[in-house]
C-alpha cells in the first residue's frame, strides 16, 4: 500500500520537474545554438531519464541491505 502512495506522490514531482527542464533548457540553448524545446519535449525527455534513473536508484538502494 506505502508503494501505491508513493507513486501518487511523485506524480506532482515529474510535473515540476518538467517545468524545470523547459524553463533551464530555455535559458540555456541559446548559447549553444539549440532549439528551445516545449513542455510535452520537456516531458518526454524526463519520464526518459526518470525511466533510466530509477532502476539504478532502486539497485543502490538494495546493495545497502
Amino acid at each position: 500500500m506505502f508503494g501505491y502512495f508513493t507513486v501518487l506522490a511523485a506524480i506532482p514531482g515529474f510535473f515540476l520537474s518538467s517545468l524545470i527542464l523547459m524553463a533551464l533548457w530555455g535559458v540555456i540553448a541559446p548559447k549553444f545554438g539549440i532549439d528551445k524545446i516545449g513542455y510535452p519535449m520537456a516531458m518526454l525527455i524526463t519520464i526518459t531519464l526518470w525511466l533510466t534513473v530509477a532502476p539504478l536508484v532502486a539497485a543502490g538502494r538494495r546493495a545497502r541491505k
